[in-house]
């Protein structure tokens, strides 16, 4: 009798090989070996029993051969779905997640991640972010690896051809691959380094992982995007005020103690921009958003129905305005006329909402600092939404899973 192999069969469905036929039955060993082979990709379904041909070369199979432990990597690689930037939606995907959204919220889908497992890589701090995401895939069946980079993981290089004598221990080259064999996604938040706004515009540690992932990636907050948090943005705008082509809406620069990164006014200017709004932005002297970011949403804009406009003072921006979004960010890189970070009357306070729209409401995406960037009587008054745009990250993230593991919703 010819001896049959099992390939890519993880331990955990082992039993499923006691339901085959004894002669196709393989000792637990032997399977927990082929974990270890460095051709296995995890989660794999049982292939279909292989006649042994007596000769090394077929195995492993033909399609593992050189290549990583890949059937096909290029192939592999253009049919993934990621999510790391506005530019990964456009206004028909975003248009998708909130519907998907919206209804999920009403009737929840179960467990439509069962046995699903997330991988987040985490080397910046997070409140919301960490738990939206662990909750996103508790809730649906599936299970969520949190690694924090330094903090009981090594410190990880996405630098190209650096000598790695200082304190980073691993690479993403060697780190992503690996991490992409135990996951069925990768998610990551890596924030600006504070290099000026070219380096938070090449995004390095979010397209590394892009580049270098066999699975989905997600961007959990990169130096340029927080894509997540957008969606739960336009979420909260259209819960509030059903439609939002044309909508006015204002983004309005906060004080702070410190420069802060531009990645969350960036992604609501975009969101907001390919949701059709009327989207204004304030700011002092010294502190505009990069002129890429600004052409990437009035083309968004022209294709959703919507505008983007500078306004001249906060003033401007904020008469008739439905929604304040305040948020502190640091000075223009080439800026020479950026003048302190502590401006007070920058900060919204309930004087800012006189001349809006009387439904006008207050967002802003949380941390936030009482008192300096925004006023406590705002934040604990009825036009704050603060609350439902942090719950919302659950619900688009729950949707975003979705589409990336199971069923691709455009």
């Amino acid at each position: 009798m010819k001896r049959r192999f099992i390939v890519g069969t993880p331990v955990w469905e082992s039993e499923k090989i006691s339901l085959l036929p004894e002669e196709r039955r393989f000792p637990i060993a032997c399977v927990s070996l082929l974990i270890l082979n460095r051709h296995h990709r995890p989660f794999g379904k049982i292939a279909p029993a292989r006649e042994e041909a007596g000769s090394e070369s077929d195995f492993p199979p033909t399609s593992l051969k050189a290549t990583g432990g890949e059937a096909n990597q290029s192939t592999v690689k253009e049919t993934l779905r990621h999510i790391t930037s506005i530019a990964d939606l456009g206004s028909q995907g975003l248009e998708k997640i909130l519907a998907q959204a919206t209804t999920w919220k009403k009737e929840s889908p179960g467990h439509h991640l069962s046995g699903k497992v997330l991988v987040s890589v985490f080397f910046n701090p997070s409140l919301r972010t960490r738990t939206s995401f662990e909750a996103v895939m508790a809730r649906g069946g599936g299970s969520c690896v949190t690694l924090e980079v330094g903090n009981g993981v090594w410190k990880l290089e996405d630098r190209d051809g650096v000598v790695m004598d200082g304190d980073k221990t691993e690479h993403l080259k060697e780190a992503v691959p690996v991490l992409s064999r135990y996951g069925d996604a990768l998610a990551v938040r890596s924030f600006s380094e504070g290099l000026g706004d070219d380096d938070d515009n090449r995004e390095r540690v979010v397209k590394g992982f892009r580049k270098l992932a066999t699975v989905p990636v997600i961007s959990m907050e990169g130096s340029r995007e927080h894509p997540c948090q957008g969606m739960a943005d336009v979420l909260t705008m259209a819960e509030t005020f059903g439609k939002l082509k044309g909508l006015p809406v204002t983004l309005t620069w906060a004080p702070h103690v410190k420069p802060l990164p531009k990645a969350v006014p960036n992604s609501f200017l975009l969101s907001a921009a390919a949701a059709g709004c009327e989207v204004r932005v304030a700011h002092p002297p010294g502190f505009d958003l990069t002129d890429e970011v600004w052409q990437q949403a009035s083309q968004l804009a022209s294709q959703a129905g919507g505008t983007v406009v500078k306004a001249e003072s906060q003033a401007e921006a904020l008469a008739g305005s439905h929604v304040l979004y305040a948020k502190a960010w640091g000075p223009a890189t080439a800026s020479t006329q950026a003048s302190t970070l502590r401006q007070p009357g920058w900060m919204p306070t309930l004087r800012h909402f006189e001349d809006m729209a009387e439904d006008a409401i207050f967002m802003h995406c949380l941390p936030t600092r009482r008192g300096l960037e925004v006023g406590e009587e705002v934040l604990d008054s009825p036009f704050s939404r603060v609350v439902d745009q942090a719950e919302n990250r659950f619900h688009v993230q729950r949707v975003m899973m979705h589409h990336l593991l199971q069923e691709a919703l455009w």
